[in-house]
């Protein structure tokens, strides 16, 4: 028991030293004022350890508790063809939170952003090509893991919107926001407890499916707030107590991590509190910078194939928040 106490804590001081390492690597772009180069430049990219935040969790990257991936949504961006006539469009990465990295907001902006006056070919669907394959090899060759590229234009946009698959109706959910506050009840918990967290056991699996817009984080370098909506769908031998779920995503509000952290973090506490058979959180957050950032961690691929089928899609849209 000692020993597990020991190690865990060694764990701890290493973590927490590297993250003094890695958050001066991250601040190289973020909190800093920054050139907005005007030519192509790969070097622009940051990446940042998934571990940083998942040691002081108990998760550890080679025995995840989840499977799931990290969808980003970049807004403004476009390059230009030969004769010099821009094309503008959304660019969609997707890759799976297994990756040892996750890369650095700021620095994939500046680094779309590169691209503005870089001519990429002489023919659109060439150079849209070209596009989707250069970021595609950049990406995942600084995150070390397959980085889905694709760049949606005017015309693309729409192609698999009318999906059968509706993905997250917030009619199937109970909208915790919508809850009455218990008489003389009074917020005061503005850091993340997982001991307001409650629920009634139970000898079966009972399903419940919960949303929230109150998701409010703050980056962990700058301090900026992200602003998000959070899914919850969750199989357990438990009732769980929807005002509980409420007040734990307020906790959230100082809270100061990455949205794949905080992800995480939701994931984790709901696993160890519930111990459910079948869990799936997303959190959705709205765009800044112009871009959205959308992880979802499930215990098994089934559900992300039901719930959020066109979220991981690189070729589809998903359907989106009030805040995207």
């Amino acid at each position: 028991m000692w020993i597990l106490v020991w190690k865990q804590y060694i764990i701890h001081l290493i973590t927490m030293a590297n993250k003094e390492l890695d958050n001066s690597r991250i601040s190289k772009h973020l909190g800093q004022t920054s050139q907005y180069k005007s030519a192509y430049d790969s070097e622009l990219l940051v990446r940042e350890p998934r571990s940083n935040n998942r040691v002081y969790l108990n998760i550890f990257d080679d025995d995840l508790p989840f499977v799931g991936s990290d969808t980003w949504n970049a807004y403004e961006c476009s390059f230009l063809l030969d004769n010099g006539r821009p094309v503008t469009g959304v660019v969609k990465c997707v890759y799976s939170c297994s990756s040892k990295y996750i890369v650095e907001s700021k620095s994939i902006k500046l680094y779309f952003n590169s691209f503005n006056m870089t001519k990429m070919a002489g023919d659109k669907d060439k150079a849209i090509n070209a596009f989707e394959n250069t970021a595609s090899k950049d990406l995942s060759r600084i995150l070390q893991t397959d980085v889905q590229v694709k760049f949606q234009d005017g015309h693309r946009v729409n192609e698999k919107v009318d999906s059968p698959n509706r993905e997250w109706d917030i009619d199937d959910y109970d909208n915790v926001d919508l809850l009455e506050d218990h008489k003389d009840f009074i917020y005061t918990q503005y850091t993340e407890d997982p001991g307001l967290l409650e629920g009634i056991s139970r000898e079966r699996d009972f399903e419940q499916k919960f949303y929230s817009g109150l998701l409010k984080s703050n980056c962990r370098v700058t301090s900026q707030p992200d602003w998000g909506d959070v899914f919850i769908h969750i199989k357990s031998k438990h009732v769980i107590d929807a005002h509980s779920i409420k007040n734990y995503v307020v906790s959230y509000r100082d809270e100061c991590h990455f949205h794949e952290e905080i992800c995480e973090c939701f994931y984790k506490r709901l696993k160890d509190a519930f111990d459910p058979s079948e869990l799936l959180v997303m959190c959705l957050y709205a765009r800044r910078g112009g871009i959205d950032i959308n992880p979802v961690r499930a215990s098994n691929q089934d559900l992300i194939d039901k719930y959020a089928a066109n979220l991981i899609d690189v070729n589809a849209v998903h359907i989106k928040t009030s805040k995207q």
